[in-house]
């Protein structure tokens, strides 16, 4: 009886933090991630590119690991085949994942899923700063907000202005030639 009841209690766990759920605009989520609070690490498994890594999810009871992709919300970076840029900014996305040991913490806007099935998310480093930022403020990563997903535009509109000054990363001389969004365009899948 007792391990008919602590299986439930772990399967009603793991609804709760693994089953999306439908968000109200009014009320957002709050942080994820809060120092020194016992919240849920997630280990990066792989970085695809620029704006895009792999996490683990692990499983309760009888659920297994699943891995998800996570598309970075409110960055867009340069496609692998944007040669150097694209190279350099998945090296560098992997440096400050590295960096943090592999752990990040997920923090959610409005929307959770794009139209791929890729979780959107802001992703913190075990020392609370932010990853998406840091793409930006870098040169390694563009400004690309897509509404509702808009809690840190203004933030990331700032860290972009300062790359820009700073000619940073893609906004040197010689620097990216075309958005990823551009590029894109030209070049379809």
């Amino acid at each position: 009886m007792k391990q008919f009841y602590y299986t439930r209690i772990a399967v009603i766990i793991w609804l709760i933090l693994f089953i999306p759920f439908p968000i109200n605009a009014q009320n957002p989520p709050s942080p994820p991630f809060s120092k020194g609070g016992g919240l849920e690490k997630f280990r990066v498994t792989k970085v695809h590119d620029g704006d895009t890594v792999s996490i683990r999810i692990s499983g309760f009871a009888k659920i297994p690991v699943r891995t998800e992709k996570v598309r970075l919300i409110g960055i867009d970076a340069p496609e692998l085949k944007q040669e150097p840029w694209g190279r350099l900014s998945k090296r560098y996305l992997k440096k400050l994942i590295s960096e943090s040991d592999w752990v990040v913490y997920l923090e959610f806007d409005v929307e959770q899923h794009d139209k791929y099935g890729r979780l959107l998310a802001y992703l913190m480093d075990k020392n609370g700063r932010m990853i998406n930022e840091k793409m930006i403020e870098t040169g390694h990563a563009i400004l690309y907000t897509i509404p509702p997903n808009v809690k840190y535009a203004e933030r990331f509109t700032e860290a972009q202005k300062k790359a820009q000054l700073r000619k940073a990363g893609i906004w040197r001389k010689g620097g990216l030639r075309k958005s990823p969004e551009e590029w894109r365009k030209e070049h379809p899948r």
